[in-house]
C-alpha cells in the first residue's frame, strides 16, 4: 500500500505539471524560424549600431569632405571706445575733452579653394568610397552573425525539445515497468525487490526530465535575448518540431560563391585597395600646391568730436573703407628631412602587409570550408547510419517488453535494452543537430546565409 501510495501521489504531481505545461503552451506565441531571423535584424541592438556605423561612413563620402568645395568664412565686428584726453598748454591752460565716444565697425568675407594638391582630392574622394563601402560591408557581415546565431539557436532549440520528448517516453516506459512489476507482484509472480527498482527507474527517468525542462527555457531566453524581445519573460513556442537540414550542398559551388560572396574576404580586398590609396595621398604631397583666394572687407571707423581732414578744416565724422581682394598661390614643399620619402616606404611595405593579409584570410576562409564540409559529409552518413541503429533499437525493445511480461527477461536486462534506444534517439538528434551546424556553417562561409531570410 505504500509503494502504491507512493506511486498514485508521482502520477498526480506528473498530471499536475503537465497541466501547467499546457496552459503555458496555450499562451505562448508562434514562431517559425522565418520570423525568428526577421524579428532579430529589426531589433537586435548590434545590428542597430552597426547599421548607425554604416550611416557615419554614408555621412563622411561627400564632395566637401574630400575637399572639392571651397571654404567660405565671414568675420564680423563692432567696437568702440570712450575716451578722455587732457591738453596742458604753455600758457598754463588746460583743455579737456571727456567722454568722446569713437566707433569701429568691420565685415568681411573670404573665400579659399584649393585648385590642384597632387591629386590629393581626388584619392580622397576614392577612400571615403571605399570606407562607405567597408561600413556597409562591416552592416553585412553583424546581420549573417545574427542569422546563423538565430539559426543554431533556434535548431538547438528544437532539440532540447527533442531530449524532452526523447525522455518523456523514457518516463512512460518506466512508468509501464512500474505498472508491470506492480501487476506481477501483486499476483505474487515477482518480488517486491524489482517493484522497488523500478520505482526507482522512474524516479530517475523523471528527474532527467524535469532538468531537460530547465535547458528548454535557458535555450529559449537564449533565442529571445538574440530577437531583442522587448518581453524577455514571455514565453514563445516554435512552429518547427524536428531538425531539417539540406543534404545536397556541393563543395565546389560552395566554392565558388565563397570567393564571390564571402563578407570577410570582401573586407579584405577593400582594406588592401584602401592602403593603395593611402600610398597615394602621401604621393601626392610630392606635388606643388595650387590655392585661390579671394574676399572682400568693409571698414568703418566714426569719430565723437570729428578729426580734421586734410581739404582744410573739415572735421571727418566717420569714415568708411571697402576692398575687395584676389590671389592665386602656387606652393612646393621642397625638403622636409627626408620625412615623406620615409613615410611613402613605410606605405609601400603596409601595401605589401595589406596583400599578404588578404592571403591569409583567403587561405583561413578555404581551409575553413574544406574542414566543416567534411564534417558535414561525415555527418549525412552519421544520420543514415543511426536512423538504421534506432529502427533496431525499437524492434529491439518490443521484443524485450514482450519478454519482460512473460517473465522471461530480467529488469536490468530490459533497463538495458531501455537504454540503447533512448540512447539511440539522442545519438540520431544530435548528429542530426551537429549536421544542422555544419550546413549553417557552410552557408555563412560561402555568403548565403541570408537566405534564411
Amino acid at each position: 500500500m505504500m509503494f502504491n501510495k507512493l506511486y498514485n501521489l508521482r502520477r498526480i504531481v506528473q498530471i499536475l505539471l503537465l497541466l501547467v505545461f499546457s496552459e503555458n503552451i496555450r499562451a505562448q506565441e508562434l514562431y517559425d524560424l522565418s520570423r525568428c531571423v526577421v524579428t532579430g535584424l529589426e531589433q537586435n541592438f548590434a545590428v542597430k549600431i552597426a547599421r548607425n556605423q554604416e550611416e557615419i561612413t554614408d555621412n563622411n563620402y561627400t564632395r566637401g569632405n574630400a575637399g572639392f568645395l571651397p571654404a567660405v568664412t565671414t568675420t564680423n565686428r563692432f567696437g568702440g571706445n570712450v575716451t578722455t584726453t587732457t591738453q596742458n598748454m604753455n600758457n598754463g591752460s588746460r583743455n579737456i575733452s571727456e567722454g568722446i565716444h569713437n566707433t569701429t565697425g568691420s565685415a568681411g568675407v573670404t573665400l579659399d579653394m584649393p585648385l590642384f594638391r597632387g591629386f590629393n582630392i581626388q584619392t580622397t574622394y576614392q577612400k571615403l568610397n571605399e570606407l562607405r563601402q567597408v561600413g556597409g560591408l562591416n552592416t553585412q557581415m553583424s546581420m549573417e552573425n545574427l542569422v546563423a546565431q538565430i539559426v543554431a539557436e533556434y535548431y538547438y532549440h528544437i532539440q532540447q525539445l527533442n531530449y524532452f520528448n526523447n525522455m518523456e517516453y523514457a518516463v512512460s516506459l518506466s512508468r509501464e515497468r512500474v505498472r508491470i512489476d506492480e501487476h506481477r507482484y501483486l499476483l505474487g509472480a515477482s518480488s517486491k525487490l524489482e517493484l522497488l527498482q523500478s520505482i526507482v527507474y522512474l524516479n530517475e527517468d523523471s528527474s532527467r526530465l524535469a532538468r531537460q525542462n530547465e535547458a528548454i527555457l535557458e535555450s529559449e531566453v537564449r533565442l529571445k535575448k538574440l530577437m531583442a524581445l522587448e518581453n524577455i519573460e514571455d514565453r514563445i513556442t516554435l512552429n518547427d518540431t524536428s531538425i531539417v537540414f539540406n543534404p545536397d550542398l556541393l563543395y565546389n559551388e560552395l566554392l565558388e560563391s565563397t570567393q564571390n560572396f564571402n563578407t570577410g574576404l570582401q573586407i579584405a580586398k577593400k582594406s588592401q585597395i584602401i592602403s593603395e590609396l593611402d600610398y597615394k595621398l602621401i604621393a601626392s604631397r610630392s606635388y606643388p600646391y595650387l590655392n585661390l583666394s579671394s574676399g572682400y572687407n568693409f571698414n568703418y571707423r566714426g569719430y565723437g568730436t570729428g578729426t580734421i581732414s586734410d581739404y582744410g578744416a573739415l572735421a571727418i565724422s566717420n569714415q568708411q573703407t571697402r576692398a575687395f581682394n584676389y590671389g592665386i598661390t602656387l606652393g612646393m614643399d621642397i625638403f622636409n628631412g627626408y620625412n615623406r620619402r620615409r613615410e611613402k616606404v613605410n606605405a609601400l611595405i603596409e601595401v605589401e602587409n595589406k596583400n599578404y593579409r588578404f592571403q591569409e584570410i583567403e587561405q583561413d576562409i578555404k581551409a575553413e570550408l574544406l574542414t566543416v564540409y567534411y564534417a558535414y559529409e561525415n555527418n549525412l552518413r552519421l544520420v543514415q547510419m543511426e536512423e538504421q541503429n534506432l529502427d533496431v533499437a525499437r524492434e529491439n525493445l518490443e521484443i524485450a517488453l514482450e519478454r519482460y511480461r512473460l517473465g522471461a527477461l530480467s529488469g536490468l536486462e530490459l533497463r538495458e535494452v531501455q537504454k540503447s534506444l533512448l540512447d539511440a534517439e539522442e545519438r540520431l538528434i544530435s548528429v542530426k543537430y551537429q549536421t544542422k551546424l555544419a550546413e549553417i556553417s557552410l552557408l555563412q562561409i560561402a555568403g548565403k546565409i541570408m537566405d534564411y531570410v
